[in-house]
């Protein structure tokens, strides 16, 4: 067998590390419904505050992507 090709060592080693990806995803996931659920039960008027921040957030975002979206085209005609 060829120096340093161990399949099966290569295999227990990636199934490991799926493994960790695995436990922390569902932790993710756990999170989530969790935080879900707690803001299923927000005031009427703490909703409309947490939907506008995020709005706020979606605008900012997108105004970030535009900006670098215009410095990407501004360098590509410098380089015709």
């Amino acid at each position: 067998m060829a120096e340093g090709f161990h399949p099966f060592r290569d295999m227990k080693e990636n199934a490991k590390l799926q493994h960790e990806a695995d436990k922390a995803n569902f932790r993710a996931a756990k999170a989530e419904a969790k935080a879900v659920w707690e803001e299923a039960k927000m005031s009427p008027s703490a909703r409309q505050k947490k939907m506008q921040q995020e709005r706020e957030e979606q605008i900012k975002s997108a105004n970030e992507r535009i900006a670098a979206a215009q410095a990407r085209i501004d360098a590509a005609k410098k380089n015709r």
